[in-house]
């Protein structure tokens, strides 16, 4: 198989560079700088890979770029401003799609604009092949199994260590207003914006008291409700991550920022993303996912996505993880690397 890397010189994009030379996929640079796709592959020791100029304001020159590729993984954000033109391209192209968004309006957008589109194409796509997406919309549907109905599912993001690219600050800065309102909830069939969390606190797994939590534009609040039928989905996270936010970013402040975090620094990072479910007839159930460096994390996850859809297609159009995916055979995969999963019955609040 032949898989292109677009945004491969950005921090994202050459973790994916590397999990794909360690699976020994080939591989295509393509981005809108030469010389850095230059220093990409330096980087990554893929020296003999094929480099590929795009811009995405050029359509013909993106489908270009994609033509003759089973598959893209989408490193380059903010996707809310130039994610839509890549899609559109890959679909043209023929080719199977995923990208390492977390952005929740643009991921809904994906799904509104692009699945009939998808669907006539013959092309599957799968926005959100993050670290945190995939493992949780798989957990939510072996939760639904688990509990044979659901009411509601809350799911909670806690991120400690590590620090953030500069592509992810930038997507903050250009999706900072759907962070301060909460982002969206799911509410009997309909996403609403800016709805308050209705949880001031959560006991996380091994803790002995409570963390405060806030509303956040998490991804699954919008893929969820693609393939589970449920009345209430809602995101938080950790309500510390507020103040952060309120430091004041520039762009200026950005670029004189290091890439990302260094190795020493992935290598401490954790996280526990917990899902909260509750049954129709009152039954709970709650889901945890663990692991190491969000980063390397989605890098695995993203490869390991656009793998599985170019060997073992999933149906054409927009899906969420669950829909392209089987659930625990994914989950599985990701054990060797770090990721524990696990479902309780009746957590104690």
């Amino acid at each position: 198989m032949k898989i292109v890397v677009y945004g491969a010189s950005g921090y994202q994009g050459k973790l994916v560079l590397t999990e794909l030379a360690r699976r020994d996929i080939e591989t295509v640079l393509a981005g809108r700088d030469l010389a850095r796709l230059e220093e990409a592959a330096s980087a990554v020791g893929l020296l003999d890979a094929e480099r590929r100029m795009a811009d995405t304001s050029d359509h013909e020159a993106l489908v270009s770029a994609f033509r003759g590729c089973d598959g893209v993984i989408n490193c380059a954000g903010p996707f809310t401003s130039s994610g839509e033109a890549v899609v559109r391209a890959a679909i043209a192209a023929g080719c199977q799609y995923v990208d390492t968004s977390g952005e929740q309006l643009y991921i809904k957008k994906i799904f509104d604009t692009f699945t009939t589109e998808a669907e006539n194409a013959g092309v599957t796509v799968v926005p959100a092949a993050n670290d945190g997406c995939v493992p949780v919309d798989l957990m939510a549907h072996i939760l639904a199994d688990h509990l044979e109905s659901v009411e509601e599912i809350i799911t909670t993001h806690v991120i400690v260590g590590g620090g953030m690219s500069r592509g992810s600050l930038r997507s903050l800065i250009e999706t900072i207003d759907a962070i301060k309102v909460g982002g969206m909830t799911y509410d009997d069939g309909d996403w609403r914006s800016g709805m308050p969390a209705r949880h001031a606190a959560i006991r996380l797994p091994g803790q002995s008291k409570a963390t405060p939590v806030m509303a956040f534009p998490v991804p699954e609040v919008v893929t969820i409700p693609r393939h589970i039928r449920v009345r209430h989905v809602e995101g938080l996270t950790e309500a510390a991550l507020g103040d952060r936010l309120n430091i004041p970013l520039t762009p200026e402040i950005i670029d004189s920022l290091p890439e990302g975090p260094d190795e020493d620094s992935r290598r401490t990072q954790h996280f526990t993303y917990v899902l909260d479910a509750t049954s129709t007839n009152g039954r709970r159930a709650r889901g945890i996912v663990q692991g190491p460096d969000t980063y390397g994390t989605t890098a695995v996850i993203a490869v390991e996505s656009a793998r599985r859809l170019i060997t073992d297609p999933a149906k054409p159009g927009v899906l969420a993880p669950a829909q392209a995916y089987h659930p625990t055979a994914f989950l599985d995969l990701l054990v060797p690397h770090g990721i524990q999963w696990i479902i309780e019955d009746a957590p104690a609040t």
